[in-house]
């Protein structure tokens, strides 16, 4: 089987799978178009955001078996196309849920305890005790929405921070231990603060917007490592500026470009979150440590393994 690999990741996934049987070639710098003129000759394409997988380019990809996103979201792939021509889709949210996980905690703790704007002015000689008192973790209520592996690790996290957690998903009846399912309503009436965990979606574009922030009972943090999109950043951004939204911690943007390496515009609602006190940014980072980098690669490796190694 051949495999054309489209974006640069851990070596082991070209050793692992060389050593298998399969054959890999790497190309990271051509275009959309160059892509597209040769990718009929491959059965199997690794990918992480660089080229959007769209039914051109399925179309175009003759022989193809299997198209797999080291990464956990599938949005820059056509996936009902890629199902109706039987073409088999893999990603690896498995290998990168603890670094969210733990990156969400991060966020959250230098947010409500004002770590970072009490550092940066100690450093500039200012010292100031009330001004930047915190408030703590301990009784909140921690509504996710969507639990899958991001939210079930984000979860078993916040157990131990006497937190009583929440969460909202699609499918029924997957509490467990460490967070209890409840409907949509409820958690708008109960959260304390609010972390998303979902994907992009017709459903989950704009999810948050002013009518979801107006729902929610209580002011609240607010906290998304999941798509940018899944946020009307205007709407946020006026939640921020009335105190409706008591601090918000984003590692993804409305703004960001499909390949996700940069942003894709600038304006007011933007530069007030950049220069607020009450926001933290992330450039997309919270899935992205030494650890996931090759946790995501194994995972893929062992995937396309069980499904299609050569004997």
């Amino acid at each position: 089987m051949k495999i054309l690999l489209l974006d640069k990741n851990h070596l082991l996934i070209t050793e692992q799978l060389s050593a298998r049987g399969f054959t890999l070639v790497e190309d990271f710098t051509s275009s959309y178009e160059e892509v597209l003129a040769k990718v009929g000759d491959f059965e199997g394409i690794i990918i992480r955001s660089r080229i959007p997988i769209d039914q051109n380019f399925l179309e175009h990809a003759k022989n193809l078996k299997f198209v797999a996103r080291v990464g956990a979201g599938m949005e820059n792939i056509d996936v009902e196309f890629a199902k109706k021509s039987a073409i088999q889709l893999i990603s690896s949210p498995e290998g990168n849920r603890d670094a969210v996980a733990e990156h969400v905690v991060g966020m959250l703790l230098v947010l409500m305890n004002r770590l970072f704007i009490s550092s940066l002015e100690v450093k500039n000689g200012i010292w100031k005790r009330e001004e930047n008192r915190g408030d703590e973790l301990l009784g909140k209520t921690i509504g996710l929405i969507g639990y899958g592996n991001m939210g079930k690790a984000v979860a078993k996290r916040f157990s131990g921070f006497g937190s009583k957690v929440i969460f909202h998903d699609i499918l029924p009846d997957i509490g467990d231990e460490f967070a209890t399912q409840v409907p949509l309503d409820q958690l708008k009436k109960e959260a304390d603060i609010l972390s998303l965990h979902l994907p992009i979606t017709k459903e989950t574009h704009h999810l948050i917007d002013a009518k979801f922030i107006l729902e929610m009972a209580k002011d609240f943090y607010f906290i998304n490592t999941a798509r940018g999109k899944n946020v009307k950043t205007k709407d946020l951004v006026e939640a921020v500026k009335s105190g409706k939204i008591k601090g918000v911690a984003l590692d993804v943007l409305e703004y960001e470009k499909a390949s996700f390496e940069n942003l894709d515009t600038e304006n007011d609602d933007l530069q007030f979150l950049l220069n607020s006190e009450k926001t933290i940014i992330t450039p997309h980072i919270a899935g992205w440590t030494v650890q996931s980098k090759e946790k995501l690669a194994q995972v893929i490796v062992d995937k396309i393994d069980a499904q299609f190694l050569q004997t």
